[in-house]
């Protein structure tokens, strides 16, 4: 379960910035979780808004590199090569500015809050505490070039664990590395209970599909009802009737590795090279002639959203946790979007706690035309700066709204919340005269007639 995300100086997100999962409103439709030790309750969907470059990917994306750096910062990052971090890059001093980051969260029934702080070369601060019968207590903490302290309340081999520290790595990912099992129960809340489901790792998400696919089949043989990852890919409405998975060729294997390897030593870390899915995956599709099974290559880019998405989305339902997803509507239809959210949102079908946290422009999901409403105190909002281009992260709940009365979808898409575009016109007219002048015939031949020179000519 998580509580709050706090983030500073990532990307566009300058000034300190929060996004708040616990409901300000009863709403008992919606699968709403107890905040342990206390009287709050969380909301199991958070929709954020906002125009193109306006930051809400950044949002994402920050809670992303902190779970990369809890995972990542001991075992993977160079140990002498710094943090790679980045920081608000739209003013003179970047680098002096260090990149903050902190979420509360729920593990085993505790609340827990776990932050830090990086500049390029170090981390600066860390801490972990944890509220047990509601009062806070230390599990540790770390400045910069000062030793690790802690609270009586951390046991196993703390200082051991310290001793493996680098400047660099969070105590949290060495503890981990080195087998501590109380903070290993923290660590695998960023390892398996924070996922999440962007452009960079489709094969990552298509991997966990194939997998739950086949634990179905093999689980599901005599059996009658429909398995999971084939009701979600039949739910869909995408012409599939199932997926054959078979293993690579091992020729055609080996020379992937060879050449994902050989771009890795010429490119180094700072290119991100993407893996290749473990299984060959074709869709199969079912017509009076047959079944026919296509390569996911030749499937519309709605289809392979869509089965990236499956693994995801029924781990996180079964299992709990949280489900980050960028651009939730940019290649599913409407009706598959809002049947998405609702999954989560219905508390008979969300009985584990599962979270989703999505960016979206799919202002339809506001209106009353939709399966599932989203109440005010589950849409966010993210604006540019005029003066700085930094992002400004807000909730609904700034505004007067009242739920089910008032039309929030006419509402956000007439400018009342903000976080929509400002169409220049004046722009426009100006371009409709170039074209009317013939500058556009002009720019049409001009750009013809680079596409035909050769490459490297003058």
């Amino acid at each position: 379960m998580l509580l709050r995300f706090q983030v500073t100086n990532h990307a566009s997100l300058q000034a300190e910035q929060e996004l708040s999962f616990v409901a300000t409103d009863r709403h008992p439709e919606r699968a709403e979780v107890e905040v342990p030790g206390g009287d709050h309750r969380t909301v199991p969907v958070l929709a954020i808004y906002g125009t193109n470059a306006s930051g809400k990917s950044n949002v994402i994306d920050a809670l992303g590199w902190m779970r990369t750096a809890v995972l990542s910062s001991f075992r993977r990052w160079d140990p002498t090569g710094g943090v790679p971090r980045r920081p608000f890059a739209l003013r003179r001093d970047a680098a002096s500015h260090p990149s903050s980051f902190a979420v509360d969260f729920v593990v085993a029934g505790v609340h827990h809050q776990f932050g830090f702080s990086v500049d390029d070369e170090r981390v600066t601060e860390e801490w972990l505490y944890y509220y047990p019968e509601g009062r806070q207590r230390r599990l540790y903490e770390r400045g910069a070039g000062e030793p690790v302290t802690f609270g009586r309340w951390l046991t196993g081999r703390r200082k051991l664990i310290a001793e493996l520290l680098r400047p660099n790595s969070l105590y949290l990912s060495v503890a981990a590395a080195q087998g501590h099992e109380q903070l290993g129960e923290v660590f695998r809340w960023f390892q398996y209970g924070l996922r999440m489901a962007t452009d960079h790792d489709f094969h990552r998400r298509l991997d966990h599909t194939v997998r739950l696919c086949l634990g179905d089949r093999e689980r599901g043989r005599g059996q009658q009802e429909e398995q999971p990852v084939m009701a979600l890919l039949r739910f869909a409405d995408l012409g599939a009737s199932g997926l054959e998975i078979e293993e690579w060729d091992d020729a055609i294997r080996k020379d992937h590795q060879r050449i994902t390897q050989a771009l890795r030593e010429a490119l180094g870390d700072k290119v991100r090279v993407e893996e290749d899915s473990r299984q060959r995956v074709r869709v199969e599709h079912r017509t009076a002639e047959g079944t026919f099974p296509l390569d996911l290559a030749y499937e519309s880019s709605g289809t392979r959203t869509w089965i990236g998405l499956i693994g995801p989305v029924i781990t996180t339902l079964a299992q709990g946790g949280v489900l980050c997803v960028d651009e939730l509507d940019a290649r599913l239809h409407p009706y598959l979007v809002d049947a998405l959210v609702g999954m989560f949102q219905n508390p008979e079908v969300n009985r584990a706690g599962a979270q989703l946290v999505f960016s979206t422009h799919e202002a339809a999901l506001l209106g009353r035309n939709v399966r599932t409403e989203l109440f005010r105190d589950q849409v966010w909002f993210t604006e540019k700066d005029p003066e700085t281009l930094a992002t400004r992260l807000f909730p609904m709940t700034e505004f007067s709204v009242r739920d089910s009365a008032d039309n929030v979808e006419k509402r956000y898409l007439g400018g009342r919340y903000g976080a929509v575009p400002y169409l220049d016109e004046d722009l426009l007219r100006g371009m409709t005269a170039a074209f009317r002048h013939g500058g556009g015939r002009e720019a049409g031949k001009t750009a013809e007639a680079d596409e035909g020179r050769a490459p490297g000519a003058a």
